[in-house]
């Protein structure tokens, strides 16, 4: 119960900050945010559009509200124009914050599927030629960004052999196939960077686990490398990489935006680039604070999963 507390207080904390923050550059962008939502209104409209917005008030006072607001439930909407309104805010994210959720998802699968193994078999051949060759690799991949290996991705498969669509979004219910298809190219442009660091971590643990007394008591019993790799060594070496799977969330969620631009899949971070270029500030602070939500919890999901790979954690106390 005090660990929920102290993680509910964390995530306040956190919303404030950063959307206050938030607010506070928004406000320092140049130019007339209504002039951009609105080009064409008279004066009247655009000072009506002001009023509506909470421009007209200082920095502090329109957070407030903003807050007060969003705590309610209410979101608000984007404004189209003079006199017209968008699309409601909450109506946005529920829709594209499910695609940032399964896009960080499959990312996050198929970066385990590879270094867990990739860093298991590299900390068994460690010192070895094979070894050298995998971290050569691995910091190569890790260098490339993943704009860049999305744009040779879209030329090689999409443009030049045409054999997955570039852009595009389709539910998995309807086609799992054309689902799978569409997201293949994200997924792997974000994996490609990510799947390095996690071999690396575990590599490295998994190393110094090796070296353990408990593990030449199970070798000097007969069992099996294979055995001693997966189910004794495996476990303590993974609380790192679980602690660094947590931490970059947020660095998969500035990912999944550039890749969500490139690729057009509507996610939560193609709509946070869309409210900053539009000058939607309302929309902006919301996108943010579920953003900020999305990685507490996520981080407050990795706290739990630590006491059950280390039970050595759950009676303890921090601070």
């Amino acid at each position: 119960m005090e660990a929920i507390i102290r993680r509910l207080i964390q995530l306040v904390v956190v919303l404030v900050i950063v959307t206050f923050f938030t607010a506070i550059l928004s406000a320092l962008l140049p130019g007339d945010p209504v002039k951009t939502i609105a080009p064409f209104a008279t004066d009247q409209q655009r000072a009506e559009i002001r009023n509506t917005l909470g421009l007209d008030e200082n920095i502090v006072v329109r957070y407030g509200q903003w807050l007060g607001n969003f705590v309610r439930g209410d979101m608000g909407r984007e404004y189209a124009g003079a006199g017209v309104q968008g699309p409601s805010v909450y109506g946005i994210v529920k829709t594209s914050l499910p695609r940032s959720l399964l896009l960080m998802v499959y990312v996050q699968i198929l970066t385990l599927l590879i270094a867990v193994p990739l860093g298991i078999y590299t900390a068994y051949r460690a010192g070895t030629r094979v070894d050298g060759i995998a971290n050569g690799i691995a910091f190569g991949l890790f260098s490339i960004p993943a704009y860049v290996a999305a744009t040779l991705m879209i030329l090689f498969l999409s443009v030049q052999h045409h054999l997955l669509p570039s852009e595009g979004w389709v539910a998995i219910t309807p086609s799992p196939l054309e689902h799978f298809k569409h997201l293949v190219m994200p997924v792997l442009a974000i994996t490609i960077g990510q799947f390095a660091i996690y071999a690396r971590l575990l590599r490295t643990d998994m190393v110094a686990t090796l070296q353990e007394d408990y593990i030449l008591m199970a070798k000097s019993k007969g069992i099996s490398d294979s055995r001693i790799l997966w189910r004794h060594a495996l476990r303590p070496s993974s609380l790192t990489l679980l602690t660094v799977a947590g931490l970059n969330v947020g660095s998969l969620i500035s990912g999944a935006l550039i890749i969500e631009v490139i690729f057009h899949l509507n996610g939560i971070g193609y709509q946070l680039q869309q409210a900053i270029a539009t000058r939607q500030y309302i929309a902006l602070q919301d996108f943010v604070a579920v953003i900020a939500i999305v990685y507490v919890l996520v981080n407050f999901a990795v706290d739990a999963l630590y006491r059950i790979l280390d039970p050595r954690i759950r009676g303890a106390r921090i601070g």
